[in-house]
């Protein structure tokens, strides 16, 4: 919210999720929101470059499977641009869905977009899942695969249909074993996906290690942090869990290959003069992605 009212992108929604803090930082935290801000336009525009291309290769005839999506406003934005999926789905715990269907349900530049996208029967909507003809929001664990299968098929997935599915700081959070299962599910369930991984990366390091302290501190504990060594290992979980193709870059790689153009603009939003932390902090994360594709898209 912070980096979209400063300017770094666009997200005319994310307003109706996330209030904005009203006290002013002192300037060394300051600093630090300027380098996270930067650090998720490269975020933002690198996953959103993947999505897009998965859906022009499928000609939009594909679903969407947002993984741990909090609350994203990807859907919204998509629909604006005229790409949305077949059908976009939402996953997540129980209480952040609960959470989110308030929201759309009290404000209607959230649920007049599902309104207008919807066809057929009427829509179905309660504390804990809402289900339209184009999006669907399911509350489920991602621990347990075959439950998330059930709940998205009663949801109307459809596994014969190309399907992405997009996981950004979720897979981290899972034991190395619960996101194989949940890698491995995917990779087997549909002929036709991919997978977005993002997520941290080069955590044995020093910098890394401070990352990890940091957020031990605040009861936030990282279970699946030992995949997150390297490039090669966040590569190779995808490769041994069913995946054909996988790749892998961190997200100073991503932020070269952002438009110039774009990123001259949004470094002179603000005076970044901290370039050794965003340097470092954008080596520490990364974007995988992997495919399977039996039709040769």
């Amino acid at each position: 919210r912070f980096a979209v009212s400063v300017g770094y992108w666009k997200d005319p929604y994310i307003q109706y999720f996330v209030r904005q803090a009203k006290e002013r930082k002192a300037p060394e935290i300051n600093r630090g929101k300027f380098v996270c801000a930067a650090g998720y336009y490269a975020r933002v525009h690198g996953v959103s470059y993947l999505i897009k291309a998965f859906l022009e290769k499928t000609e939009c005839n594909c679903q969407i499977v947002n993984l741990g999506a909090g609350m994203d406003t990807l859907f919204w934005r998509l629909k604006d641009e005229n790409l949305l999926p077949r059908k976009y789905f939402e996953v997540d715990f129980p209480m952040i869905v609960a959470r989110k269907i308030h929201n759309i349900k009290s404000k209607p530049p959230l649920s007049k977009p599902i309104m207008e996208s919807h066809s057929g029967d009427s829509l179905l909507i309660d504390s804990h899942s809402l289900d339209s003809s184009r999006y669907s929001i399911v509350g489920a664990d991602l621990r347990c695969s075959s439950d998330l299968e059930e709940k998205l098929k009663k949801h109307g997935l459809d596994i014969h249909l190309p399907t992405l599915l997009v996981a950004e700081c979720v897979l981290v959070y899972m034991t190395p074993q619960q996101s194989a299962n949940l890698l491995r599910w995917a990779a087997s369930t549909f002929p036709v996906a991919m997978v977005i991984n993002y997520e941290q990366v080069n955590m044995g390091d020093r910098f890394g290690h401070v990352m990890i302290e940091n957020l031990q501190r605040r009861q936030c504990n990282l279970a699946g942090v030992e995949l997150c060594s390297s490039l090669h290992s966040q590569r190779e979980r995808l490769l041994v869990n069913g995946w054909e193709n996988a790749r892998a870059i961190d997200m100073m790689q991503v932020y070269s290959f952002l438009p110039q153009a774009d990123v001259r603009r949004i470094e002179a939003l603000e005076f970044l003069d901290e370039k050794e932390l965003f340097e470092q902090l954008m080596q520490h994360y990364c974007i995988c992605w992997a495919s399977k594709d039996s039709s040769n898209l």
